[in-house]
Parts: C-alpha cells; sequence; structure tokens
C-alpha cells in the first residue's frame, strides 16, 4: 500500500512539474532550484545575485522553509518580490506548490526566479518542480565528503556551488577529494567557488547564469 500512494504521490507531482516547465518555457522564465544544507549560504548567495543584477533584470524568490520568514523579509527590504512557503515541517517543496506560488507572484515574462528549497540534502532532489535548473550549493565547513554521502543530491546538480570559499584557510577541507567525489557521480555540472562574504565567484556564476 505505502508504495502504491507513493507512485501516486510521485507521478502527481511530475505531471504538474511538466505543467510548470512548459510555462516557464512558453515566458522565457529562468527558474532556479538551490538546494542545500541548512546554513550552506543559499539565501546570502541570492542576496549577492539579487545585488548584482536587480538593476538589469527581473527578479523575483520563492522561499521554503519549515518555519519563519525571515529569508522573505530580507529579500523584500532589496525591492524584489518574494513569497514566503512554510511547510510546517515538510521537508522539500513541490511542484503543486511551485504553481500556485507562480499564479500568487504573477510572474512577467524574462523573469529569473529563485526557488529556495528547504535546507535538506536528501528528498528536494527526488521531487521534481519543472525548474529550469538545479542548483546544488555544499559549503566549506560541512566538509570535502558531501557528494560521497549524498549522491543522489550531487548526481541531479545541473550546477554546483562550493560556498564560502573564504574559510578554505582555516578548515581542514580537501579540494581534490571534493571535486573527484562530484565528478564520480556528475561528469557535466559546472562548479563555482564563491564566497557571498567577499563577493569572489559571484559574477562568474551570474554571468554563467544569464548567458547559459
Amino acid at each position: 500500500m505505502e508504495i502504491r500512494i507513493m507512485k501516486e504521490i510521485m507521478e502527481g507531482n511530475d505531471k504538474l512539474a511538466g505543467e510548470n516547465r512548459k510555462f516557464f518555457e512558453d515566458n522565457n522564465i529562468t527558474a532556479v532550484n538551490i538546494m542545500a544544507s541548512p546554513g550552506a549560504g543559499k539565501t546570502s548567495l541570492i542576496m549577492n545575485i539579487i545585488g548584482i543584477l536587480k538593476d538589469q533584470k527581473k527578479i523575483s524568490v520563492i522561499e521554503g522553509d519549515i518555519a519563519s520568514s525571515i529569508d522573505a523579509e530580507k529579500i523584500e527590504k532589496e525591492g524584489i518580490t518574494a513569497l514566503q512557503i512554510n511547510t510546517g515541517g515538510g521537508c522539500h517543496l513541490d511542484a503543486n506548490v511551485i504553481k500556485l506560488s507562480v499564479e500568487d507572484l504573477a510572474l512577467q515574462k524574462d523573469t529569473l526566479l529563485f526557488i529556495e528549497n528547504v535546507g535538506n540534502l536528501i528528498c528536494p532532489s527526488a521531487f521534481d518542480l519543472g525548474e529550469t535548473l538545479k542548483m546544488v550549493i555544499a559549503s566549506v565547513p560541512e566538509g570535502h565528503d558531501k557528494p560521497f554521502k549524498y549522491i543522489s543530491m550531487f548526481e541531479a546538480a545541473d550546477v554546483i556551488v562550493l560556498s564560502k570559499k573564504d574559510l578554505l584557510p582555516y578548515i581542514d577541507f580537501d579540494k581534490e577529494a571534493f571535486y573527484k567525489g562530484i565528478r564520480a557521480v556528475n561528469q557535466k555540472a559546472p562548479v563555482f567557488e564563491i564566497s557571498s562574504k567577499t563577493g569572489e565567484g559571484v559574477k562568474e556564476l551570474v554571468d554563467w547564469l544569464v548567458e547559459g
């Protein structure tokens, strides 16, 4: 019974994800599903990107959290439309939530939409949202072994970000092992090393997002 129910859930989600994807494609909306552990720097990176692009491009943000509206409030202070989604304990966003959120946001054509998923390196990768890109962030303080431990997440990524690069001199982080783990499961995704504190590497990531 549990297997049957899960199959129905996933089939329903995938159908709605397909509808979301068509809407994004028809309206030239780049929807970036950002997945990472809590504290990896998802919101900080979004804030940095907003600082670079807000005068050049339409940007909207969907903020997924178990509770609170702290991140959405930060983003709105920058003059960017943000919608807070609280899952009340759910460990991921799904396609239905994104469909309803997109309707509430009344997105315009040619928008860059950031979807900050719930902080979690496990189940968000299993739920297609209809996004254009899956971005996975791993931070230096988390350690270099994350690609080995969370294979499905890094395997699904279209782009990978190593955040908090400014801490590399102070933390025992083996970059060679980190990249080895990534390439063992994902040969194609580009990797950007960034620091939201100093801004290093963010412009290169932005250029890739805009040009890609």
